[in-house]
């Protein structure tokens, strides 16, 4: 069976295992103080036209949510996301369980505003409520939808008034950022971030984040927080060496542009074949509306997710490319659902 289920299904793109392979026997430092790491740190500060950011490598996004958060706020704050943001769902209480709770703020598609910001601020007044001090993001979203300037600078706007730290997880922001209706750029991030990390798992890389910190006031003592938290890998090493090859002749851009490229080619074809969408996204994730029917068929020759029960016979269903998925698969996949449709024209009714 093909999988749609993630972007992580593989392992690493081929650059990174031969880099990985060709100095497997060199020794260096551990705990990401090592040439490797020292490399990757400047080409990300080169990348984001910040020379100041400090730059700290981690196996996973839950371990950055979790450190970055409980690192920058104090014991009765609270940090705002959207209500699918992916500290408020899937990171089971992770932020949480390090004593910050999370508040839902209004939005749509996925996203954050301003005003929703703003209402959530305003609604927690004493001190016999949590203190709301920093703001969520995610770019692209849980949904595949991306923040313009527009929008990331009323956000920012909203946190410079309130005094609100803005956090900004890139779990997939390479994808947000090759996405045709995109304005944002790596260098705007300074102006809008006081943090955010880079995400390597979900674009090539065997696994890792870089978590980038602008902001002067969070970065005081973050190594101490990372090792705490259990973040702190002794063969740091690996981590920067394959952030040094993602960033590398444009690798990184390179990787997220195909999975982009293979999503918007699997939503174009699904519309043209009658099958609405949830929402229509323009990065590598697509929320194709189908009935049980048609999914059913489906899941026998792939792997998919589902994402919201619209009705009795409907559903909302996720499919998510990768940095490796092929084009032929794409096309597969399209052709064994035109099959579907063209020997039962029933399973298309709506």
């Amino acid at each position: 069976m093909y999988s749609f289920n993630n972007d992580y299904s593989e392992g690493a793109c081929s650059e990174i295992i031969n880099v990985l392979n060709t100095s497997n026997l060199c020794q260096s430092v551990g705990y990401g103080l090592d040439e490797y790491c020292e490399s990757a740190r400047k080409r990300i500060q080169k990348q984001l036209h910040c020379d100041s950011c400090d730059v700290h490598f981690v196996v996973g996004g839950t371990q950055c949510n979790q450190i970055v958060i409980a690192s920058a706020l104090r014991p009765h704050e609270a940090v705002i996301a959207a209500i699918g943001g992916h500290i408020n769902v899937h990171e089971t209480g992770a932020i949480e369980a390090c004593g910050h709770k999370v508040l839902v703020g209004d939005g749509s598609d996925g996203k954050l505003t301003g005003e929703g910001v703003r209402k959530v601020v305003e609604a927690h007044s004493d001190e016999h409520m949590v203190k709301p001090a920093m703001v969520y993001l995610s770019d692209a979203t849980e949904v595949g939808t991306v923040y313009t300037k527009a929008e990331l600078s009323d956000l920012r706007k909203v946190c410079d008034e309130y005094g609100l730290y803005m956090y900004l997880d890139g779990a997939r922001l390479p994808m947000a950022l090759v996405a045709e209706d995109n304005d944002v750029k790596f260098d705007d991030l300074q102006h809008y971030c006081d943090v955010c990390y880079l995400g390597g798992t979900k674009c090539g890389a065997l696994f890792g984040e870089a978590v980038v910190i602008f902001n002067e006031a969070l970065k005081k003592d973050f190594r101490y927080q990372i090792k705490q938290r259990g973040g702190l890998l002794a063969k740091g090493r690996l981590l920067g060496l394959q952030f040094d090859t993602l960033f590398k002749d444009d690798l990184y851009l390179r990787l997220a542009r195909h999975a982009v490229d293979m999503a918007q080619r699997l939503q174009q074809g699904m519309i043209e074949l009658g099958i609405s969408m949830y929402v229509t996204t323009t990065t590598n994730q697509i929320f194709p509306i189908m009935n049980r029917d048609l999914i059913q068929h489906m899941e026998k020759h792939y792997l998919f997710q589902s994402w919201e029960r619209l009705d009795e016979t409907h559903e909302a269903v996720r499919f998510v490319t990768s940095w490796a998925c092929e084009e032929e698969a794409v096309d597969e996949c399209l052709a064994w659902i035109k099959q579907a449709i063209d020997e039962n024209p029933d399973i298309m009714k709506q």
